[in-house]
């Protein structure tokens, strides 16, 4: 039997946890059926355009997402709202659901959302640390771990080499992220580009990305010349190919995929001890280690490595290694098997009940 699952992000905008689906999708294609719900209007229903997936285009209020999961086998849940519209449709003999939760963010305690959660066939979380969030919220939960993946970014070594002369700059820091200053914390990277500046000339900061903080980022930065906003790029891998050092300061992070894209390219990483970062950055292996908050820490430590070409050689040339172990092949073929044991276990049920009966 051909499983049919229905996948659904109504998330506006693009980020890691849209990227991830996508990542996904294409990575079952041709091996199940697939079905996405999806946010008329925004990037992620565009971007599977051509992929042979069933598109269900809806407003994004729950009710409208529940109407739109009929004649799947399994739900799969890919961000925090919807799990709502996946236990009302489950309630009135829809499919059972599978939820990934992607951030290290506390889930809201109230009634609907301990029945929600429980009622959900399994709970994946993006890394160790995110499913600690999850048995907090309820020790009753049994929670899987599959990591995010990285992006398998192409490189075109020309572009890259271009973007390099463009920026002029013996040592490049590149930050990929949403500008949103209240999970990446970009004020502190434009404070330590502001202080580099004339201490450390030689070194320039690139910020790849967009999002609702762009304007007020933007303005912080006017008297920084050391400093760069790209907006929003498609081709992200020829900036991380021209990078020297990748730089993610955030105060929460579910795992930080984007860090398994620097590492595929050996970048040195410096980033903060939050969410499932340090399940992936060893301190001192292929990167270092800050706390949150802290742009002293993350100076010292672009200084670090600004001044020493060995250190970061040593540092980037243990990414690849790391990040093997997080491919999309790899995560897509654990959801499968997820999928697989959850339609086995259903068709179990099945029988048992034809039997009783």
């Amino acid at each position: 039997m051909t499983l049919r699952i229905a996948h659904v992000n109504v998330t506006k905008g693009y980020r890691g946890g849209e990227r991830q689906t996508e990542l996904l999708i294409r990575g079952l294609a041709g091996r199940i059926e697939q079905v996405l719900v999806a946010r008329r209007g925004e990037p992620l229903a565009e971007r599977v355009q051509g992929l042979p997936v069933e598109l269900r285009l809806v407003a994004g209020h729950p009710l409208g997402v529940a109407a739109a999961l009929g004649g799947v086998d399994l739900v799969h849940v890919h961000e925090g709202r919807s799990v709502y519209a996946a236990y009302l449709r489950r309630l009135f003999g829809g499919a059972p659901y599978v939820v990934t939760r992607r951030v290290d963010n506390p889930i809201r305690r109230h009634r609907l959302a301990y029945r929600a959660y429980r009622g959900a066939a399994r709970i994946v979380a993006v890394a160790r640390q995110v499913a600690d969030v999850v048995r907090d919220f309820d020790p009753g939960l049994e929670v899987d771990v599959i990591y995010s993946s990285s992006s398998g970014f192409r490189v075109d070594r020309e572009r890259a080499a271009a973007i390099r002369r463009a920026f002029g700059a013996e040592i490049l820091v590149g930050n990929v992220a949403a500008l949103d200053n209240g999970q990446k914390a970009q004020e502190h990277i434009i404070a330590v580009a502001r202080r580099m500046q004339s201490t450390h000339p030689h070194v320039h900061f690139v910020l790849v990305g967009d999002g609702r903080d762009e304007a007020m980022l933007k303005a912080a930065a006017m008297d920084v010349d050391n400093l760069s906003f790209t907006g929003f790029v498609d081709n992200v891998g020829d900036y991380l190919a021209a990078f020297d050092i990748f730089i993610l300061p955030s105060r929460r992070e579910g795992i930080g995929s984007i860090l398994l894209d620097a590492m595929e390219r050996r970048l040195p990483i410096i980033a903060t001890r939050v969410g499932g970062v340090p399940e992936i950055v060893i301190d001192g292996v292929n990167g270092l280690l800050i706390e949150p908050d802290r742009p002293d820490q993350l100076h010292d430590a672009i200084v670090r490595l600004a001044a020493s070409a060995e250190l970061r050689r040593r540092l980037g040339e243990q990414g690849p290694r790391i990040a093997a172990g997080f491919t999309s092949d790899v995560m897509c073929s654990k959801y499968l098997a997820l999928y697989r044991t959850i339609a086995a276990a259903g068709a179990r049920a099945d029988t048992m009940r034809r039997t009783e009966s």
